[in-house]
């Protein structure tokens, strides 16, 4: 089975790399932002919960977020692999996910992180908040919290699979076809 943690800022462009690498390897997508939505617009108790944090740039608690992935994962039994697309961002949730992943026999086999300057990040942020019309982008002071609190709270789970020898940078700049066929190679390598 085939486990991607794609990882990077907001606005690194993982949810549109993702669609690629879907495509290509037949995996499931598993958007911690999209399941939160979901979870949003059903207007669940988990839904509710996230919410309040989100409005205000700040990381949805670990145990919300892990209990809403979990059941995702457990929805496809026959995946030929996961995406995790915002997921995990703290060494807890890397830690829970691991242990998770290996009750079910399987593992994550790499961490892929886009990097991309923070100049270029707060651009794309508002180019997606035109496009998408996701308020949360259109905001710089909103914005620059997300990028603060990933650089803080997030940022440090690289370390964490590059403990376990799984972590790829890959340069997130560039067209987005050519960063794609960066992503093929480093997976294909594997």
């Amino acid at each position: 089975m085939l486990n991607i943690v794609l990882f990077g800022p907001p606005g690194a462009g993982k949810g549109t790399q993702s669609e690629r690498l879907i495509e290509k390897y037949g995996l499931i997508h598993l958007s911690t932002g999209d399941v939160f939505r979901a979870n949003i617009k059903g207007e669940t108790e988990l839904g509710t919960l996230a919410k309040s944090y989100m409005d205000k740039g700040q990381l949805v608690p670990d145990e919300v977020t892990i209990n809403m992935l979990r059941s995702e994962v457990l929805n496809h039994k026959d995946a030929k692999g996961f995406i995790f697309d915002g997921f995990p961002r703290t060494n807890a949730q890397a830690e829970a996910l691991d242990s998770f992943l290996k009750s079910i026999d399987t593992k994550i086999s790499v961490m892929l992180a886009l990097e991309v300057e923070e100049v270029e990040l707060r651009e794309r942020l508002k180019k997606r908040a035109e496009v998408s019309g996701r308020v949360d982008d259109a905001n710089p002071e909103v914005i620059q919290n997300r990028i603060n609190v990933y650089n803080k709270e997030t940022a440090p789970v690289k370390t964490f699979y590059q403990n376990q020898g799984k972590f790829t940078a890959v340069n997130g700049i560039g067209s987005i076809d050519d960063i794609t066929q960066r992503l093929f190679q480093e997976i294909n390598n594997l």
